[in-house]
């Protein structure tokens, strides 16, 4: 494609050079550039796409796209506003406008996200749909895995991604939408046949100010689909966004328990192998089993089960996919291989995830629930003292530990947890290494005891400092009860 294609799609402040050249790939990361690639120059949250000019020139870079006026004699460059939109559009034109042809489904929302996404590709799957995902834990594209980076993948590696899919022959895509991504404009390019709601409480507000501006970025999503909005109206800020977007020409369709909804949970009845219950939908009702305890599972099946409806897959079917569907790694995740008492893995590490996973244990904990958990560092610090008092109020025990601290102390960290926590109990230990703290857990266990282990969920390393170093809950979990034969 010629670069002059390319930049009719974009608004341009300025270009030095020629714009008749062929771009034969478009790359935002320069160990990926290659001979005859667009170089974008992306300032992210830690570093600059600017400061790697010079090594995407000497990779083979033809032409350069940057918000900065830059001095290069041998290249192309072009000068853009807004380098991030710009990106955008690029890559939707390079690679054909994917979605175009592509039914895409988005996810939003603080918490459920991941499980919902791996919901409906449970459902695909059963009924013998190619389907691909995109998300936290991994991509996939029908039955290919590809590592995941971040929650909404840039722009330019979504639309490569998307382009993948098509030429696999999968024409379906459901995905996790991050406040980020719709804020920064990685989906701007991105057509929706399905927007979902699962629900909202405080997370990134060292980004988005406040929840207003927070829920406003997730509103975003709902005013570029084409078929459907789904919203859980149990939550208060679906219950808003609802009534901000039900003029659009989208159809609306409502989800909850509590209230007046077209699509209700009734009949619910869980221990710790799972939850049953009924999903009533406009046409008929389904009868689920999920193999995931919990009333977050109720939000997310139904979720998961109105997206489906949504695309014509039988009712009776979607039962039987969601009876059938195993546990998603991470997600309330029991570790099976130990008996004597019950540890959960799961990767709650907001406020309202937290209290979701502890009330949920609380549902059918036989004697006392001990809780290990961080939180991360260079993240929101407002959560970290509700996040301790929540442990404190619905734990037997609180064991608060180190998650990811990335630059900032540990010890620090714990300190604002532990604000939280000692406004309601005294019953807490503070253990910065995480293992010893796992460790300390079962060390306190005995038959009929439920161990939560919260915040990295099914996340295999930590960070600390500038440094990335193995660990995995669940196989630490099985080391210091003295399962390791098991792993």
């Amino acid at each position: 494609m010629l670069l002059k294609d390319i930049l009719s799609k974009i608004q341009i402040e300025k270009v030095t050079g020629n714009t008749d050249i062929e771009i034969k790939d478009v790359q935002h990361y320069s160990p990926f550039v290659t001979e005859g690639s667009l170089f974008i120059c992306i300032e992210g949250f830690k570093t600059d796409g600017q400061l790697y000019i010079e090594d995407a020139i000497n990779r083979g870079a033809v032409a350069i796209v940057s918000e900065k006026e830059t001095k290069v004699d041998e290249i192309t460059v072009v000068q853009v506003k807004n380098a991030r939109r710009a990106m955008s559009s690029i890559a939707n034109h390079f690679y054909n406008e994917p979605t175009k042809n592509l039914r895409l489904i988005g996810i939003t929302g603080t918490n459920g996200k991941t499980t919902v996404t791996y919901m409906v590709k449970n459902i695909f799957e059963f009924c013998g749909k190619r389907i691909g995902l995109i998300g936290t834990i991994s991509n996939w594209i029908g039955n290919i895995k590809i590592e995941a980076i971040r929650t909404t993948p840039e722009s330019l590696d979504l639309q490569r991604i998307f382009s993948q899919m098509l030429r696999y022959s999968v024409d379906t895509c459901v995905m996790e939408v991050s406040s980020h991504a719709l804020e920064l404009g990685r989906v701007d390019d991105c057509i929706y046949s399905i927007g979902l709601f699962t629900n909202l409480s405080p997370e990134h507000l060292d980004f988005h100010i406040d929840m207003e501006s927070y829920r406003n970025a997730k509103k975003k999503l709902f005013y570029k689909t084409t078929l459907y909005n789904i919203i859980n109206i149990d939550d208060f800020h679906g219950r808003i966004i609802m009534e901000q977007i039900k003029d659009l020409k989208t159809p609306l369709l409502t989800f909850g328990i509590e209230g007046k909804a077209d699509i209700y949970a009734t009949n619910i009845d869980m221990d710790v192998k799972g939850v049953r219950f009924d999903i009533n939908m406009p046409k008929g009702t389904i009868h689920a089993d999920v193999k995931i305890p919990g009333m977050f599972t109720v939000y997310n099946a139904m979720a998961a089960a109105a997206i489906c409806y949504c695309l014509d897959i039988p009712m009776d079917k979607i039962g039987e996919a969601l009876d059938n569907m195993k546990g998603i790694p991470g997600r309330f995740e029991v570790v099976k291989e130990i008996k004597d008492f019950v540890i959960i893995i799961d990767y709650a590490h907001t406020p309202d995830a937290l209290e979701n996973v502890l009330r949920s244990a609380r549902m059918f904990a036989k004697k006392r629930i001990i809780t290990v958990f961080g939180c991360g560092g260079d993240r929101d610090k407002t959560k970290r003292a509700i996040m301790g008092e929540i442990s404190g109020k619905l734990s037997d025990y609180t064991i608060i530990t180190s998650d990811n601290p990335r630059t900032e102390e540990p010890l620090d960290i714990m300190k604002m947890i532990e604000k939280g926590a000692i406004k309601v109990t005294d019953k807490y230990s503070m253990i910065e290494d995480r293992k010893a703290a796992i460790q300390y857990a079962v060390k306190m266990a005995v038959s009929g005891d439920i161990i939560i282990i919260a915040g990295k969920g099914h996340e295999a390393t930590q960070t600390i400092g500038n440094k990335i170093l193995p660990f995995d809950d669940y196989r630490i979990a099985l080391q210091v009860a003295g399962e390791e034969k098991l792993i």
